[in-house]
């Protein structure tokens, strides 16, 4: 990232884009937030089926956690968010099946990752 005003500007462009669920080409995303509340929080064993999950989407998907954005099917990038019990994260997704991505993953997240 840059210092200084321009920096700023850059920052806010990215943030701004995003709460309003819009990509850098002004075309829309699909964002939601959820809580973790199962006792390991997203590691191991539940980030498998998170990733799974979200690999049965075509849409790009995103997991951001304390600005720290990552790929939803990438089991490294899942758990170097360090995801505990309590932890609030965005879902975020682009691409045609976006909405079905987001709100399945959510789900899962409600249902502490239930078989």
């Amino acid at each position: 990232m840059k210092n200084g005003i321009d920096g700023m500007e850059e920052i806010c462009y990215t943030i701004c884009s995003i709460s309003k669920g819009k990509n850098m080409e002004g075309m829309s995303m699909y964002i939601k937030q959820a809580t973790v509340n199962n006792q390991v929080g997203l590691h191991a064993r539940p980030a498998t089926f998170f990733i799974q999950k979200a690999n049965e989407f075509k849409s790009t998907i995103w997991v951001e956690k304390d600005e720290q954005r990552v790929n939803a099917k990438s089991l490294l990038g899942v758990l170097s968010l360090g995801i505990i019990k309590g932890s609030t994260i965005d879902l975020i997704a682009d691409g045609t099946d976006e909405k079905d991505a987001v709100d399945a993953l959510v789900e899962l997240i409600s249902s502490d990752f239930a078989d």
